[in-house]
This record gives structure tokens, sequence and C-alpha cells, in this order.
């Protein structure tokens, strides 16, 4: 059922020693920095900026720990969302619903659940239910995770980080690249991708376009989506771009997001083990319909050579609708389920904007980069939401199609609506300054912000409003060696809204959270290896507990603190012309230190992993008979995690294996360049593993799915 084998760190710590060779003292960095600097910023365009500064800086100068993923390796892995792409990267865990659950990007970073990825620098806005707009990953051409608080230039974020992906953007370059994909699962998709300047003008275009059809993991789901994104660059001057971007992605279904009984699955059951592809609802309420519109304008002017503007604004328009039912208890059989059936009808319009002015300067020897911005964000959501019990379901026999659409929607009509409609605003003004003497970076940034929502309860009319400011600070330093490390220390804060008041009627403040991080990167001088180790300590204040002296239930007082310490190791190797390897590893603890409840206290949290490492290795065929071939091929071991929030029981850990081959059909012919065929399997040998979130709640990872594709370039 599950894969018990466990990774020890002694293990973890051999592997990393054969991925990455020993440190030269020869090597020299300072002449190799410049020319792989220069080829990203031309890829990305005047408009880039770097997650982690607003700026130009790279990530190896940043004070920080940063995790990059390009294109090549995006298409190399044969990823198809955000999650998997994200699953190679030292500190992050992924599909905490398990695999058939694709309807948000969900993961944790450094042990803190994270909703809210970044788009080109602005918020995927997401009304807390379950209108998360999401970027397929095909419409990316870089991903950045940052790894730490970032609340000094974004405003209200969990404190473990963020993940901000890049748009392809239009060149100058005329292509087009057209795919066809089949595989497991009735898997079907088109792709196009469409680019080059228009005519002889001032314009550069881009046209994205997918269609996706497969089944879903769980028993009778199935999964659809549609996007198209054009983009256009205006090269008004030599000074001036404005670009106009669009984003339109229309899901008619998204597989499931029902859960199985953790008994069954991690925990024993007299029955027997649950099959994997269990759905305990019904295919007769079952929809998920979510259709989302991104349309943003980008200003960049450059002043002079050491003086620019860049303006981000875009407007966000979703909607979402969910049939649904979930789980309210097992019977002692250990075979009956009950169930609800619940309606949830959602729709949110939001804008975000950002307005940089960044300079250089110098005082005495010391050069400044100066970033002052300021940031709006409105987000008008309102959600209808309806719950009436329903038909239980044997889960070793389950019968998916016993529910009425009409009966359960005439319950409904009498049953209380416990949505609600929210306008919130968060305005955020900050300035940062990143300096450099000589081989020292440092970074020194504050930001303060002002949170403003209302949340009107349907059930009864009442509104309740936040109003909340916060001062966030970050300072961080650097210093480049001349045989290429570069230790760095770094102080960043963050913080997050939260809702409600206490028994005497007195508002909370936001939760805060606070990180202290020292590490060091290294790059050899010819760029074929490189390291990153970071040692962190995030301490995360205000969360919400029990009222001791609370006469209500619903009493809270916000005196809770959590913390996540640990070690993440990232590393790269290009061993060969032919051979190259990147390893990771991450060891948190991450427990609770402060609650009223005693028992609360040392407690873990679920999803959260307590050691992850990972591999994966490139094998390019050059100068053989396979000539144009790569073989990819990836390890990702995911330790143990808790049942539940109680700590009850443990989910162990697991191995999983990833194979991806690419051939590069330009090697036929010239009249083949810029095609190829590739082939990317997920979880090689099939391995049965689950997630849970409590003993009701638990759902299957990914099983093994093959996924083969045809690009034609012309």
């Amino acid at each position: 059922m599950m894969l018990k084998t466990k990774l020890s760190p002694i293990a973890v710590a051999v592997s990393m020693l054969i991925a990455v060779p020993t440190l030269s003292v020869a090597e020299d960095n300072q002449t190799s920095q410049t020319p792989q600097t220069d080829e990203q910023m031309t890829v990305l365009g005047k408009t880039y900026r770097n997650t982690a500064t607003k700026t130009s800086l790279t990530p190896e100068e940043t004070p920080q720990s940063i995790s990059v993923i390009d294109r090549e390796t995006l298409d190399l892995r044969g990823v198809n969302s955000v999650a998997e792409a994200l699953r190679y990267t030292p500190g992050v865990h992924t599909q905490l619903r398990g695999g058939a659950v694709g309807r948000l990007d969900l993961f944790n970073i450094r042990g803190f659940t994270n909703y809210q990825n970044y788009y080109d620098g602005l918020q995927l806005q997401y009304n807390a239910w379950n209108l998360q707009p999401q970027v397929d990953a095909f419409a990316v051409e870089q991903i950045e995770i940052f790894k730490g608080p970032t609340s000094v230039l974004y405003g209200a974020m969990p404190p473990g980080g963020m993940v901000n992906l890049v748009a392809k953007r239009p060149t100058q370059e005329r292509a087009t690249d057209i795919s066809v994909a089949g595989g497991s699962h009735a898997h079907k998709e088109f792709t196009i991708d469409s680019r080059g300047q228009i005519g002889d003008s001032n314009f550069n275009y881009r046209f994205l376009g997918k269609a996706l059809k497969r089944d879903g993991m769980a028993d009778t789901s199935e999964e659809e989506r549609y996007l198209i994104a054009p983009s256009v660059d205006w090269n008004v001057s030599d000074k001036t771009l404005v670009n106009f971007n669009a984003y339109y992605q229309n899901d008619p279904k998204a597989g499931i997001y029902t859960s199985m009984p953790g008994y069954g699955t991690v925990l024993p059951n007299p029955n027997g083990d649950l099959s994997k592809n269990l759905f305990t609802g019904d295919q007769n309420w079952n929809k998920f319909e979510k259709e989302v519109g991104l349309y943003g304008v980008k200003l960049n002017h450059e002043f002079s050579n050491d003086w620019t503007l860049l303006v981000n604004t875009r407007y966000m328009d979703g909607s979402a609708l969910q049939h649904n039912t979930y789980g309210t208890g097992l019977a002692a059989d250990g075979r009956t389920l009950s169930r609800n059936a619940y309606l949830t009808d959602e729709k949110s319009k939001g804008w975000v904007s950002d307005a940089q002015v960044n300079g250089n300067f110098n005082t005495g020897n010391l050069m400044h980069n100066l970033l002052i911005g300021l940031d709006y964000q409105q987000l008008d959501s309102k959600v209808d939401y309806f719950d009436v019990a329903t038909s239980t379901i044997d889960i070793y026999n389950p019968n998916n199609n016993q529910l009425s659409e009409e009966e359960i929607k005439k319950q409904m009509a009498s049953a209380t609506n416990y949505g609600n409609q929210v306008d919130s605003k968060q305005l955020g003004l900050y300035l940062q300054d990143q300096m450099r003497l000589n081989r020292l970076v440092m970074i020194a940034g504050v930001r303060f912000d002002n949170y403003k929502s209302d949340t009107t309860a349907n059930s009864t009319g009442a509104t309740t409003t936040l109003d909340q400011n916060n001062t966030s600070y970050r300072v961080g330093a650097l210093y480049e060696f001349d045989k290429g490390i570069s230790p760095y220390i770094n102080y960043a804060d963050s913080f997050e809204p939260v809702a409600g008041t206490d028994k005497n009627g007195n508002a909370f403040k936001p939760s805060t959270g606070h990180q202290w991080e020292a590490g060091v990167k290294y790059n050899s001088a010819d760029m074929t290896k490189m390291l990153n180790i970071a040692a962190f300590h995030i301490t995360k204040k205000g969360a919400l507990v029990k009222d001791p002296n609370g006469s209500l239930p619903q009493h809270q007082i916000q005196v809770g603190e959590s913390v996540s310490k640990g070690v993440e190791v990232e590393s790269k190797w290009y061993a060969t012309d032919r051979l190259d390897l990147a390893a990771n590893y991450t060891y948190q603890n991450v427990e609770i230190t402060e609650d009223t409840d005693p028992t609360q206290i040392g407690k873990k949290p679920v999803w959260v992993p307590d050691q992850m490492a990972n591999l994966w290795a490139n094998y390019n065929f050059y100068g053989t008979a396979l000539d144009g071939a790569i073989l990819g091929g990836g390890v990702r071991y995911i330790g143990e995690t808790q049942l539940d929030a109680a700590n009850s029981g443990t989910i162990p850990g697991y191995t999983v294996v990833d194979l991806s081959l690419g051939y590069d059909l330009g090697t036929l012919g010239s009249s083949m360049k810029g095609s190829s065929a590739s082939v990317a399997v997920t979880n090689l040998f099939n391995n049965e593993t689950y997630t849970c979130y409590d003993s009701l709640n638990c759902w299957a990872n990914d099983e093994r799915r093959i996924v083969a594709r045809l690009k034609f370039g012309f």
C-alpha cells in the first residue's frame, strides 16, 4: 500500500557529496558572472525584475536563498503544472491534496502553507475559497522561488516564501511552435506558441494557446482546460517600452476535490486496502467550472542610463461554480461513509498595480541601487455556499451514481447561505537600497502597509470591518570572495492580516513573522558547479488560539506562535558536456511553541515533511549513434509527515522516480529544425502513496502518468 523506505540523513549527505565535487580553490568566478547575466536579461526583456529585490540583481548576488527554474528545465522534465515544476525545489512540498486535485496550486515553503502565487511580479488574487487564478506551466518562461519573508516588497504574505511565474514574452525573432500530445488517462493536448515582429513595425507579439482533455485519477472524473495568452510589446522608443498582455483560462472540468478516509489508506481497516482511484462523491453532483481572465499593461521608461520607471498593472475577473460532497464520518463497520453535499458559486474582480522608480548613484566608493515603490490591490469577492446532508456511500463498493442534482438543489433552496462578500484593499509604500562596496553587497528595506476589508456574512447580513497597519523590515549582506564563495546573512519580516475580535471586542493585530538566515553560495569560474547552503530560523507570531477564559467556543486570543528551522542544500553540476546533475536536500523542524492549550506545545503541523531530498540527471547523447537524444531521470524522497494536527500518528516517507526522454528532430535534417519528440513519465514504478489532513481526509498522490509529445517548429 505505502512505501515504507526511509532515507537517513547520512545517505542524503553521501548523495550530496556524490552530486557536487569538492570545491576547487583555484577557481575564480568573477569573470564569468557577466555573460550569464546578460544572456538572462536578453531573454526576459527590459521589464524583468528579479523577484527577491525587484531589481536586476542576480540570485548569485542576492543575500537570500532563491531557486530559479528556467524554460529548458520545465521542458526537459515535461511538467504540466506549477506544482509539478516545484517538485525538485529544496524547501518546497507540493501536492498537499494529492495528485487527483489540480484546481489549486497549493504547496508549503519552509513549512508554511501558501495559496498565493505571483505572475510577473503581481499577485494572483485568491478569494480564500476555491477561486484561485492558475497560470498553466506552458505559459511560463521562468519560475522564481523566494525563500523566507517577502513582505518588505510584496506586503501580506506567509513567512515561508513566495513563487513568481515569469510569463513568456514577445520576441523580435519570428517563430511558431505547435505541439500535440497524448498518453495515459486518455491524455489529449494541443498547444501553439507563435511570436515575432509585426512586419517592420515597432511591435512584437506573442500568442499562446492550449487545449487539454484527460481522465482524472479518481473514478469517473475528467479534466479539461482551454487557454489563450496574447501579448504585444510596443517599442515606443529606445527608452520606452509598453507591454499589453492578457491571459484567459477556462477549466470546464477540474477532476475532484473529495478526499477518502485514512482507514484503508494510511491506517488499517479490517475490510482491507482502499483503491487509490476511489471517488467518494457522485458523478451527478461533481462539478467544478472555473473561468479567469487577466488583463495587464506594463510600462518601462528609462529617464537616463541610471534611472528607470516601471509601472505594472493588471485587472482580474474570475468565476467558479462547484458541486461537491465531503465525508462527515465513517461508521463502525469501516466501510459506510456519511456525506454532505455542498455548492459554491464564486465571483471575484480585482486590481493589482505596482509602480517602481529604480536608480543608480554613488556616495564615495559606495554604489547604490535605490528602489522606491507604491503598490495597491483591491479585490471584490462574492461567494454563495449551501450545504445539506445526503446519502451514505460504501467505500469498498462505491455507487457513484445515486444522487439527483434536482433533488439536492431543492434541498438547498431552503438551506442557509453560509457564503460571504468581501471587499479588501491593500496599499503599500516601500523603500529599498541595494548597496555595493567592492565585493560586499548589502540590502536594506522598509515597507508600510495598510490593509482594509469589509466582510459581510450572507446568512446574517452582518459586516466585519478590518483595518490594520504594519511596518516590515529587511536587511542582508553578502560578500563575494575571489574563489567563487559568497557567504551571506539576512533578516526579514512578514505579516498576514487577521480578522475578528477577542471577547471584549478588541480587534486582532496582524500575524507577523521574522526570519534569520545564513548561508553560502558557490559558483565555479566556468559556471559548471553551483552549490547553495542555507540555514534558517523562522518565527511566526499572532496565531489565533482558544481563549482559556472565554465563555463561548468561538472566543479566541492572539498568542499562538510557531517556529520553523532547518537547512537547505541546492546544487548543480555540469559533470561533462553530456552529463549534468541537480541534487537538493531539505531538513526542517516545524512546531508550535506557544498555545493556551499545553498539549499543543511541540506539535507539528500537517503536510510538513521532516526531510526532503531529490536528484535529477540529464544525459545528452552528443556525437553518438543517438545524437540528438537526451535522457533525464529523477528520484524524489518525501519524508515523514503528521497524520493530523493532534499528531496522533505519522505517514511514512516515500520515494518516487520520474523519467523523461527527448529527441531533437533537427538532427535528421534542416527541414526539421526546431522540432522535437519527447516522453515524460511521472511515478515510473507506480508507487502508491498518500497525503492526509486528518484521519477522515486523505488523498492519493500521483499514480504513473505517461505523456508523449511531438513539437513542430517553423
